[in-house]
């Protein structure tokens, strides 16, 4: 994702697109990431050209990007499948990257055309196939329980094109383990490839709805888009009766239709699957009860009444006509059945399900903050902060203190983004042992919203300078920073994922009134995108792990309109809090890049760092010191050794009003 966000950034920064010709001259000058920008971008006008794939195949073969030039050669040979020299080089990829079928498959069309090498190479592959298959075979006819004969069998068939035969032993190897899944998803995967669609969607089904999550995910990933057909999933059961997900799922479906006797079927089969099952042996015994069958719901009954469920035990006193236990409760409270169902959806993970409850709670029982909260929160982990933030607004009134201060943050924390108008400031000054010079780098923003789209316009004015100025010889010196005050206004996307992109256009003007290097005052253009995202225990979220990453690709034309790529990126361990001290240790692995290859803008740094916040301090201010071992990338024109050590150290502080 990040490489296709850089190369439309690079894309569209001013001066940057390279034509066709220029990049076959990056290429011939051994220029191989300038030479992959330019066929990248003239594939992007015309993705139809079998030589541009090709040639940029060729390009990242250079790099090590064996994967993406073979998914360029694979386009190359499907546009132009004449070219036997292309589709040879799809094909050992493919082999290189274990996709030893399809490796067979082409090896096997190109020598139907007497190529010789085509010929050796699909020998290589297919002979120690069909000797495996015939050594698997043997194993399976002596001894046919054998569960990795028939699995190895299996795999070594497929790739061999023996579908039916990999199909067979997939199936038997299944039947032998049920609680390998991942052969549901090799059955079906095969029977797709064999056409026969609903044997497919029988197995994937059954494997998406197994306990093995990864499998289930890759399973529906290959079923259709819709939602599945009763007859699908009953013959999914019939692949595989024992899966308590699978027949839960249809029993509901089936009471949903209105068809209760399949239903109460299913449920029937569910409750000595799953015995602990309550809700569905509530439902069992709800079934039963209303077609008069009194004594066979008894059972069924008495296991909820014994569980831990109030709520559900509750309504099978109602049937009974027995006293409730929830005295409270009246006859009719939808609103408590609808929380307890959101309850029982969030739990489970089911968020949209969560959001429905929530919903009809709400509006049987508006004066509840606490499902106004909980729509807050839910909406908020859909990203859908517009809706969260009314619900935060309305729970903040509420008269519990703890659900109207948890209401209050939430709301506070989402109002600026959604304000008409907000004022942002940060301040980072930073000392460096490298330059052994302190920097300041600062920005004061406010931005307007732009209607209902998802825009800001804003006057930005930042700082950026330092308090040594200077290296080298004073005829020639070199300044470590812009030493400017630059004013500018520009335009702001909202935040998406954690994905921002703006542009900006201003004027730059100098505040060292003897810095000969630039005018008083220039025109400055920037633009860029941003990108953060923080994983586990963040600095005030308690102890754990942690990993974040903070990545930036800017456009500045006072550098010669340069592009410039920022990744740092951060993992480590947030201690327990200690006398009012958050404190977090972590390595780091920062990359900065440029599109014209500068010495200075081209470096890697990595090295151990901590960082910390006392009480005292303000809610967004944190202290960070590292140290980092760095290596410029490109040393043409470098003054300086290849490597360095920087001792770094920094105060971070933002607000926003």
């Amino acid at each position: 994702m990040l490489r296709i966000i850089v190369l439309l950034a690079l894309v569209l920064a001013p001066g940057f697109a390279l034509t066709l010709q220029e990049a076959y001259a990056a290429l011939a000058a051994r220029q191989y990431d300038a030479a992959i920008q330019g066929f990248e971008q003239a594939l992007a006008s015309d993705p139809a050209s079998a030589p541009t794939h090709k040639d940029l195949a060729y390009a990242l073969l250079k790099i090590g990007e064996n994967e993406r030039a073979r998914d360029h050669f694979a386009a190359a040979m499907r546009l132009d499948p004449a070219d036997e020299h292309v589709a040879m080089e799809y094909a050992f990829l493919c082999f290189e990257s274990g996709q030893k079928a399809r490796a067979r498959h082409i090896f096997d069309q190109i020598r139907q055309h007497g190529n010789n090498i085509a010929e050796q190479a699909f020998q290589n592959i297919d002979k120690p196939l069909a000797e495996g298959i015939a050594r698997w075979s043997e194993t399976v006819r002596l001894a046919p329980g054998n569960f990795s004969a028939h699995q190895e069998l299996a795999r070594l068939a497929e790739q061999r094109d023996l579908l039916p035969l990999a199909a067979e032993h997939y199936e038997k190897g299944w039947r032998l383990k049920p609680g390998e899944r991942s052969l549901l998803l090799d059955l079906g995967r095969v029977k797709q490839a064999l056409g026969e669609n609903e044997n497919a969607v029988s197995a994937l089904l059954a494997a998406s709805r197994g306990p093995q999550t990864r499998v289930g995910e890759q399973a529906r990933e290959l079923l259709p888009a819709r939602y599945p057909y009763v007859y699908e999933f009953e013959r999914a059961i019939q692949l595989d009766p024992l899966n308590a997900g699978l027949r839960r799922e249809l029993a509901y479906l089936l009471l949903a239709m209105n068809r209760e006797t399949e239903a109460e079927a299913q449920f029937a089969q569910l409750a000595q699957l799953a015995p602990d099952d309550l809700v569905a042996s509530a439902q069992l015994g709800f079934l039963l009860w209303k077609r008069g069958d009194h004594a066979a719901a008894q059972p069924c009954f008495e296991r909820v009444l014994a569980g831990n469920d109030e709520e559900l035990a509750d309504r099978v006193r109602v049937v009974l006509q027995r006293p409730r236990a929830l005295k409270k409760r009246e006859d009719a409270n939808p609103a408590q059945d609808a929380k307890t169902m959101a309850a029982r959806s969030l739990e489970a993970g089911y968020l949209p399900d969560a959001k429905k409850y929530l919903t009809a709670a709400h509006e049987a029982d508006p004066a509840d903050a606490s499902v106004a909260l909980k729509l807050g929160w839910v909406d908020n982990i859909l990203h859908d902060d517009r809706e969260a933030i009314k619900w935060f607004k309305e729970a903040r009134r509420s008269s519990d203190p703890a659900i109207a201060l948890e209401a209050g943050q939430a709301y506070e924390n989402l109002r600026p983004e959604f304000a008409r108008f907000r004022t942002t400031t940060w301040l980072y000054p930073l000392f460096s042992t490298r330059w052994h010079d302190a920097f300041g780098y600062a920005q004061t923003k406010t931005e307007i919203r732009v209607g209902s789209l998802p825009l800001r316009a804003y006057f930005s004015t930042r700082f950026i300078g330092d308090t040594r100025q200077t290296v080298g010889a004073s005829a020639v010196p070199q300044y470590l920073s812009e030493s400017s005050v630059i004013f500018g206004m520009g335009l702001s996307t909202f935040v998406w994922h954690g994905l921002n992109g703006w542009v900006e256009a201003g004027e730059s003007v100098k505040y060292l009134p003897h810095r000969k290097d630039v005018g008083a005052a220039i025109p400055d253009y920037r633009g860029g995108l941003s990108y953060s995202k923080g994983l586990g225990h963040l600095l005030t979220a308690g102890p754990g792990w942690f990993a974040e990453t903070n990545d930036d690709l800017i456009f500045v034309s006072r550098f010669q309109n340069d592009t410039l790529l920022y990744l740092q990126t951060r993992a480590g361990y947030t201690l327990p809090r200690i006398a009012s001290t958050n404190l977090q240790f972590f390595w780091n692995a920062n990359l900065t890049a440029d599109r014209l290859r500068q010495y200075w803008a081209n470096t890697i740094e990595t090295g151990p760092g901590f960082r910390f916040r006392l009480d005292p301090m303000p809610k967004n201010m944190l202290f960070t010191v590292s140290f980092l071992r760095g290596v410029y990338t490109v040393n043409e024109g470098n003054p300086r050794r290849p490597n360095y050590v920087d001792l770094r150290a920094g105060l971070w502080y933002a607000f926003t009003h």
